[in-house]
């Protein structure tokens, strides 16, 4: 199976986590332009997003149903969005979502477009975004309390990756959420964390031209 993606992205890191904590090998293909506007450089994804999962002629897109395919077969406890039944852990995995679009928002138009980072659709997303973690960070404990028995949540990973990533890209300081920044330190220690750390992809030379 390979993953089209960004050993950089949030979204990409997700699947990662995933294929080392289930054990599936898989390989990553990177996505070198995110301003590419033909999908051939998203391996044929008409939303010019990653990640894409190709397996022979097949593909599948988006972060979750990469996770779900990652996942078939395995006897691992894993906890997926709709087996939350408390709204304090189903809104933590909502407004994780949110701060995960709203960091690739505010990233990409002002640090790659260049754009003014006091424009109303910026300043909204990063307002959003603020509010988002402070929510988040208020109600962590009972979110995770509210999980089922588990080995895997995606809701820990994806928290994980988009808090990991606020460091790796920073958007806004971390420095006021200690729950937040707490649980990110203990997951980190996770092999599949460790081996999955955020960096730029380099093409090589040929790719670069």
């Amino acid at each position: 199976m390979q993953i089209i993606g960004r050993s950089s992205s949030h979204f990409t890191r997700v699947t990662l986590i995933f294929a080392h904590e289930l054990g599936v090998p898989v390989e990553l293909v990177p996505v070198y332009d995110l301003t590419a506007l033909d999908p051939v450089a998203f391996a044929g994804n008409p939303a010019l997003r990653v990640p894409t999962l190709r397996r022979g002629d097949e593909l599948l897109f988006g972060a979750e149903n990469i996770c779900r395919v990652i996942a078939e077969g395995t006897d691992r406890r894993i906890v997926w969005p709709e087996q939350l039944r408390a709204n304090v852990s189903r809104n933590a995995q909502e407004l994780v979502w949110h701060g995960m679009n709203a960091q690739v928002q505010i990233a990409f138009g002002t640090v790659i477009g260049k754009l003014p980072a006091d424009n109303i659709f910026f300043a909204k997303s990063r307002a959003g975004f603020e509010g988002a973690l402070r929510w988040l960070d208020d109600h962590l404990a009972d979110a995770l309390d509210a999980l089922p028995a588990r080995d895997l949540s995606l809701f820990e990973v994806t928290l994980f990756c988009l808090l990991e990533h606020i460091g790796f890209r920073p958007t806004l300081p971390l420095d006021p959420y200690p729950a937040l920044t707490a649980f990110a330190g203990a997951f980190a220690t996770r092999p599949s964390a460790q081996r999955t750390v955020y960096r730029f992809d380099v093409p090589p030379p040929s790719a670069a031209v």
